[in-house]
């Protein structure tokens, strides 16, 4: 297989309209223009756990293949610069589900089994908005918006689901806190189908999760249907299952993305062999970057700085393919910014639904994901918080700014091994301003030379800064809405 140099080599605007028109001309619907839907399509939403830019042949992995996801790239659209809103689990999450940046919902971070907190019942997840529309609605994997019973996925608008309700490592074998979690269990729908999952179990996680999510297609083929498989892979602890283990050269990792690869063709084998192909539309994405301190079972962010716990693009640019035949012409390769807070609009726009009442952050990114000619990023700009809600990096365009705060890096540390992390040292981020089209490793600062670069995206972030807030200045937002509480 021939990979992709870092950055992925991207076609011109011409190659796009040639590719947008091309498609047209065959489409099999052509009274129809993209985005003007005569039936509400049916949605796999894919969300993986810790997968970095890196980790696809697509994007320029090394070490083994995935042809599946390569495929899905072919016959649809590869974004480029696609965001999650944090680089940490529940927080991305809850953005993915709601439209909104996880600080105006109120959930920051990685919830514990413990916390209590989780997504509130006032907002309106993707599952409950497309339910209006008539959608069976069904969920695989992991969940980590809430781990009380009131709080899981079937009071969100989920018909059904399968899965764990927080982080696979949040178990008593974690390699550094053992004593600090419970068992962890695997619920279906609102009982235990495991009380103390084992290493055992989580081998055939991916292949369990997998086979709900086809078994839900086929259940669902006459009617509009919501899948959200959600792996709990390439997180560690990492298994794989019995088929898949010891046939890369990547070792374990690369094990565990080849059957998340295979799990993604299980899934379009099922559409086609179901006849419902050119009626689905398939997102494949991720929550946050790669796990860096795991080294050789984490992932890599490719050409990308940093991973996961910071806001360099490595920790929050993710890959994002979306396909569907008949509507997505083959073969696009989109660069410009773009949010998991924009999934759910454009769903609902395709889906004919109605938004959620309450504000929410997202903008329909239908032109981009149809490759329209001269398409742009509905955003003026895209906000990343963490660590409580610190907001510490923004990007407009082409310029990406960092606030002074402090971060992690492995950069000169010994890394992990085996399944035990390595030690991250601190790392002093001062005022860092970067040319992403020319700099995507975030390599030269800028901010001395373009002062009124910088004047302008501050000015930008101190608007996002009165709505949503930022801990860095101790300031909360106006907008900011409250999660939901519980104590056992």
């Amino acid at each position: 297989m021939q990979l992709p140099a870092w950055p992925a080599p991207l076609p011109g605007r011409s190659t796009c309209l040639a590719a947008f028109l091309t498609f047209l001309v065959g489409a099999a619907s052509p009274d129809a223009a993209p985005g003007e839907e005569a039936s509400p399509p049916n949605l796999v939403l894919i969300f993986c756990d810790d997968l970095g830019y890196g980790d696809l042949g697509s994007y320029g992995a090394r070490g083994y293949e995935t042809p599946n996801l390569d495929g899905m790239a072919r016959e649809g659209v590869r974004f480029t610069d696609f965001y999650a809103t944090s680089p940490v689990c529940s927080a991305s999450r809850a953005s993915l589900l709601t439209g909104c940046y996880h600080e105006r919902v109120g959930i920051q971070g990685a919830l514990g089994p413990r916390s209590g907190t989780g997504l509130s019942h006032a907002e309106t997840t993707l599952a409950e908005l497309l339910k209006q529309r008539g959608y069976a609605t069904g969920m695989a994997g992991k969940w980590h918006l809430g781990s009380h019973p009131s709080q899981r996925p079937t009071r969100h608008g989920f018909d059904e689901f399968l899965g764990l309700p927080y982080s696979a490592d949040m178990w008593p074998r974690h390699p550094e806190a053992p004593k600090a979690y419970p068992p962890l269990p695997l619920i279906d729908g609102d009982r235990n189908a495991i009380a103390d999952v084992t290493p055992e179990d989580q081998s055939r996680f991916t292949e369990r999760f997998t086979e709900r999510a086809v078994s839900f297609i086929r259940r669902h083929r006459d009617r509009p249907f919501f899948f959200y498989l959600a792996p709990n892979m390439p997180h560690v602890p990492l298994f794989a299952g019995e088929k898949f283990r010891g046939k890369t050269e990547r070792g374990l990792y690369g094990d565990v993305i080849a059957e998340i690869d295979w799990s993604v063709g299980q899934i379009l084998r099922t559409l086609k062999e179901t006849g419902l192909d050119d009626r689905t539309l398939v997102v494949f994405t991720s929550d946050n970057g790669p796990w860096l301190s795991y080294g050789d079972h984490g992932g890599s962010a490719g050409p990308l700085r940093e991973g996961k716990g910071t806001c360099y693009e490595g920790g929050v640019r993710e890959p994002m393919i979306a396909r569907w035949p008949g509507r997505i012409p083959p073969g696009l390769v989109c660069r410009e910014p773009a949010s998991t807070i924009d999934v759910l609009p454009t769903i609902a726009a395709l889906a004919g639904a109605r938004l959620p009442d309450r504000p929410i952050d997202g903008k329909d990114i239908r032109p981009l994901l149809f490759g329209e000619p001269g398409a742009r990023s509905p955003h003026d700009a895209l906000f990343f918080q963490y660590l409580n809600g610190q907001l510490q990096a923004m990007r407009s365009g082409r310029w990406k700014l960092l606030f002074p705060h402090t971060a992690r890096t492995m950069i000169g540390q010994a890394a992990g091994k085996g399944g035990v992390p390595g030690k991250y040292a601190q790392l002093a981020v001062g005022l860092e301003l970067y040319d992403l089209e020319s700099d995507i490793g975030e390599t030269t600062n800028l901010a001395e030379r373009k002062p009124e670069v910088v004047r302008q995206l501050e000015e930008k972030a101190e608007r996002f800064r009165e709505e949503l807030g930022d801990s860095l200045q101790k300031r909360t937002g106006k907008a900011v809405r409250p999660p939901d509480r519980v104590s056992d």
